[in-house]
């Protein structure tokens, strides 16, 4: 391997508004030698996903932002090519957070081994990775979701909204989820099974046509927007009815603050629950989530979109385009071959 050349892409200035292209670089480093207990993955895929919009702000947070200069970390599976630990075996495909490069040595403890025989590797970086536990334990956990309620999902055809409304329908319940264009509600109604999809650019007020979808209400609203998605579902929800709070895309690049809900008083008389979430507090949920999503997948009711970038120049570009809707389904970036060895 001393020939070969291990790119990666660093954040090269803090991003103001919109991250744009000159915000990063690309650079070349020797491929890492591994050393004792340690692994060298050769990585296949990369994620690129809206929360690491916060990471690149140097700010306290549940996780240490982006350091100017150093490779960004993300999703990434891939290949053991060398190892020098007994835990991990050459062929051995695993999933970690060393993405944005080609190459990554770890002692291995950051490691999830995964069964390419499931489905594609990719796949592990969305449907049965972490937007998928995301889906899962925000609305089976956070939404306390009942079977046969009514639900809504913003952002409905993206990585995690997605896995959210094929499960709710796999749990019988009455499912609503809005998208940006006519191609990705359809796909939302005919392959994961929603009872209706608003196309949110073209369907007026929002709030109007969520009543309309839902004359009795919303019992779960789980949230990936923010902004006029959580006002009309706010006026929307039943009494006692749940927001589980994944993340607020609409606002992830404002540089002033945005104004608050004009309605959060609907949370009062209608006793309504709002709560935010992370995903790594609900590890322990992972082995019942890979079995649940393994047997719904076999039986036909799991399927997912993916948006595929090639080549690790390009993971900038596949990053912005996730604020400009140009993703359907989880973004990933292919940056190595399926099969390393």
């Amino acid at each position: 391997m001393s020939n070969q050349k291990n790119r990666e892409i660093r954040l090269k200035k803090r991003p103001e508004g919109m991250p744009k292209a000159s915000d990063f670089e690309l650079a070349e480093t020797a491929v890492p030698t591994p050393g004792s207990d340690q692994v060298l993955v050769r990585n296949s895929y990369m994620s690129v996903d809206p929360y690491m919009r916060g990471r690149m702000v140097d700010r306290e947070s549940y996780t240490p932002p982006f350091q100017i200069g150093e490779a960004l970390s993300g999703g990434a599976v891939g290949q053991v090519v060398a190892s020098n630990n007994h835990k991990f075996a050459v062929g051995d495909y695993v999933s970690h957070f060393g993405g944005w490069r080609e190459w990554y040595v770890s002692s291995g403890a950051d490691f999830q081994k995964i069964d390419p025989s499931l489905a594609p590797l990719s796949a592990y970086l969305g449907a049965l990775g972490m937007p998928g536990l995301t889906a899962y334990a925000g609305l089976l956990k956070v939404g306390e979701l009942k079977e046969g309620e009514r639900v809504f999902v913003s952002a409905a055809s993206g990585a995690v909204g997605a896995i959210v409304c094929q499960i709710a329908k796999n749990k019988g319940c009455y499912v609503v989820g809005s998208a940006g264009s006519d191609e990705k509600c359809d796909w939302l109604v005919k392959e994961a099974r929603c009872d209706k999809a608003i196309n949110y650019k073209t369907a007026g007020r929002l709030d109007a046509a969520l009543k309309a979808a839902f004359p009795q209400g919303i019992d779960v609203y789980f949230e990936n927007v923010g902004g006029e998605h959580l006002d009309a579902a706010l006026v929307n929800t039943r009494m006692h009815g749940r927001i589980a709070v994944c993340g607020m895309i609409a606002q992830y690049n404002a540089t002033t603050p945005p104004p608050g809900p004009s309605n959060i008083i609907m949370v009062v008389p209608m006793r309504i629950m709002i709560k935010g979430f992370i995903v790594s507090d609900y590890g322990s949920l992972t082995p019942q989530f890979i079995a649940d999503m393994a047997k719904w997948t076999k039986e036909g009711k799991m399927k997912w979109r993916e948006t595929i970038s090639d080549g690790i120049e390009h993971a900038p570009d596949a990053f912005i385009g996730l604020f400009k809707g140009d993703n359907f389904g989880k973004a990933v970036v292919r940056v190595g071959p399926d099969k390393a060895v």
